[in-house]
């Protein structure tokens, strides 16, 4: 089968903590990494920017989300807030005439600096407290962003980007939006996947389990926070710019209220927390599967010859949605990514599995 493990050993560390331990995880990746190079060349454009990258764009945010929630153990319920920064950051400094490369630096730079500021909440709280905390700074954000006029315009108004630009040449083609959003996406997947082979991903991981055993482990759980917070904000600063810059075109502060962190948490939630290929598919779930419920309903309603009200059919496509996702964390409470890691232990060692009944 495709994860035939015959012949795969590993009589040193180097080689027991490669990035890819299967063959088979190395094939599938550089497979869809081909693919995500050609999907402008075999989707549509319509399809490609208004599903695909976004997709590509939250799903880095769920990665960086995943690094403080998933590697580091502290629930964040804010991240929308250290987008934002981000993303006005870097606006605002690319409407001073800054190139974009370095916008976004700021707009991540400006972030992180924001993210600290959870690290020394964390320092004196934690778990539900913690969640309470940050969720008290997206309020404060999203009071900032319609109170100051001279960042956000005001509670009504929207900051308009320039046109995105890299090395000069301005990039406008649905093709080459595109690009950016993938190329951000794989930089945030190649760093994530370093990262768990890395002493600071092992780190991050004793702090998530018992902070105090670490502590005693000589692991200064203190500064692996920030520095968890700091990185993830980093993410978020330059994701919540690319946002702005290649898919909505435009900053307001309804893009980057509370209701926007918790559907980033319900993606790293739902995909698996510390599942690299589980925010990929939570981020495919949150985003994607509405418009997919909402077709699939109003097709068999369609065939069925039913009448459905505008109201009736706005609500029940969400209430299957809503119980589609419960019946997938029902059937895996680890997440989507422990699904795919529970088919692919069961291709590993089919058909000697039958040999145990």
């Amino acid at each position: 089968m495709f994860y035939r493990l015959s012949g795969v050993r590993h009589n040193s560390y180097a080689s027991d903590s490669k990035m890819f331990n299967i063959p088979a995880d190395r094939n599938a990746t550089v497979f869809f990494l081909l693919l995500g190079l050609a999907a402008p060349f075999v989707i549509p454009s319509l399809y490609l920017n208004s599903y695909v990258l976004p997709w590509l764009i939250w799903t880095a945010a769920a990665l960086g989300l995943n690094l403080v929630t998933g590697w580091a153990g502290q629930l964040h319920l804010g991240y929308a807030a250290v987008m934002a920064v981000g993303a006005y950051s870097a606006v605002h400094a690319a409407k001073f005439g800054v190139p974009w490369e370095f916008a976004l630096l700021i707009g991540g730079l400006a972030s992180s600096v924001i993210g600290s500021l959870f690290a020394f909440t964390a320092l004196r709280v934690k778990g539900l407290y913690l969640a309470l905390t940050t969720l008290a700074m997206q309020f404060v954000m999203d009071w900032v962003l319609t109170h100051s006029p001279a960042i956000a315009g005001g509670s009504h108004a929207s900051l308009q980007a320039p046109t995105f630009a890299l090395l000069g040449q301005k990039i406008t083609s649905d093709a080459g939006l595109y690009y950016v959003a993938f190329g951000w996406c794989v930089l945030v997947t190649i760093f994530m996947l370093n990262l768990k082979r890395t002493g600071l991903g092992r780190a991050l991981v004793a702090v998530r389990e018992k902070d105090f055993a670490a502590a005693i482990l000589g692991v200064n759980s203190f500064y692996y926070k920030v520095v968890a917070f700091a990185a993830s904000a980093f993410i978020a600063g330059i994701t919540g710019a690319l946002l702005v810059a290649t898919f909505y075109f435009l900053a307001a502060p309804e893009q980057f209220t509370v209701s926007v962190s918790i559907q980033v948490l319900a993606m790293v939630i739902i995909g698996g927390l510390g599942s690299i290929i589980g925010s990929y598919f939570g981020a495919a779930l949150i985003l994607l599967m509405p418009g997919v419920v909402n077709q699939i309903f109003g097709w068999l309603a369609n065939m069925l010859g039913l009448e459905l009200g505008i109201e009736t059919f706005a609500h029940i496509p969400n209430a299957a949605y809503g119980a589609l996702i419960i019946i997938f964390l029902m059937v895996e409470p680890l997440g989507l990514g422990k699904l795919y890691a529970n088919i692919r232990d069961y291709l590993m060692i089919w058909p000697f599995d039958q040999l145990k009944k």
